[in-house]
């Protein structure tokens, strides 16, 4: 069965071949899009990772397709509707970061409570002044977690290291958890209400898209911290660009934007047919946010540890052995399970 896996690094050739007996995958630095495609019309199984979308206009060039093994935990990049209908099986990573993505939380935090970017700044400048640097305890303060999967748990469990209160919304909550861990399950309207930092743990679906709005953030206190490490569309960026202009969100840290491809891209953006598919005034609105004064931003490297990748790359192959040899594991569309032969 042909094996082909996208956006490889350099790093990772070794122990990929080690993985797949040296010819046994073809490893492609690239990402796969609707040109390259057809040039890969014979793989069976392919593996890229969640910054490639793949959607039909690329999947309907893979006739031998039989499965997509994402090295992400989330799978809202591919066209599940269109691999259901063609027996092509998705496999996951369902858990590598939770300690890596929970950690850059608090990086994101800690950097913009203490102002770390702009005091780094002053000093590589020669400028030892620290007036107008004065950040906040985060002791004492309530942190507010949104979605308490392995990532969400993690955070609350750094959070109440710093000696901070931590309550938290989820539609399917585990009590047995939030005892084990010393948090409290909210209502959504109350988290909104009480926490001091919010802290978005969610998964890219209709339901969570712009979950934080104009609405949420008027209930929030005056002052309040968004961190985002899930994904770009939880969050309105016109609302929160409005919210930080008012100063009811006091600071932001965001490691995803809703036009993030866009953005890695845009220099061909204009030149490109698919153009008019992006929504250029969320576009111009991340680039606000990229140079906003009270936010951080950073390039989706919230899951990018030795350790974290480690894993993906372990559990990927896994995934793939498993399917070849008619034992599939973390298929995420339950139907098309079997290898096709």
């Amino acid at each position: 069965m042909k094996i082909v896996l996208f956006e490889i690094e350099e790093w990772e050739r070794e122990p990929l071949q080690k993985l797949f007996g040296g010819g046994g995958a073809v490893l492609v630095q690239a990402p796969l899009t609707a040109g390259n495609a057809a040039d890969y019309a014979g793989a069976e199984v392919i593996s890229s990772f969640i910054s490639s979308s793949l959607d039909r206009t690329i999947l309907e060039k893979l006739p031998k397709l039989r499965l997509i093994a994402t090295r992400s935990t989330g799978f809202d990049h591919i066209d599940l509707d269109y691999c259901n209908a063609h027996n092509i099986a998705v496999a996951n990573v369902p858990a590598y970061g939770e300690h890596t993505v929970a950690e850059h939380v608090f990086a994101l935090l800690l950097a913009l409570s203490r102002h770390i970017p702009e005091a780094a700044q002053r000093t590589r400048d020669g400028n030892f002044n620290f007036h107008g640097l004065q950040g906040f305890d985060l002791y004492g303060k309530t942190f507010g977690i949104i979605g308490t999967g392995h990532i969400g748990r993690r955070a609350a469990q750094i959070a109440k290291g710093f000696g901070m209160k931590v309550i938290a919304f989820d539609m399917r909550p585990q009590p047995a958890e939030a005892e084990a861990i010393g948090f409290a399950y909210v209502d959504f309207s109350r988290l909104l209400a009480e926490s001091d930092i919010i802290s978005l743990h969610v998964p890219a679906t209709p339901q969570t898209r712009h979950l934080l709005s104009d609405k949420e953030f008027a209930a929030m206190k005056q002052g309040v911290v968004i961190i985002n490490t899930a994904r770009g569309v939880a969050i309105d960026v016109k609302a929160l660009l409005q919210a930080l202009a008012s100063g009811k969100v006091g600071a932001a840290g965001l490691d995803v934007l809703p036009e993030e491809p866009a953005i890695r891209e845009e220099t061909e953006l204009l030149r490109q047919p698919s153009a008019g598919n992006r929504d250029l005034q969320t576009l111009l609105i991340d680039h606000a946010l990229m140079h906003h004064r009270n936010v951080i931003v950073t390039p989706h490297s919230a899951f990018y540890t030795k350790e974290a990748l480690d894993k993906i790359i372990g559990t990927t192959a896994e995934n793939i052995s498993a399917f070849l040899e008619n034992r599939p594991q973390n298929i995420v569309n339950p139907s098309p399970q079997r290898a096709g032969n």
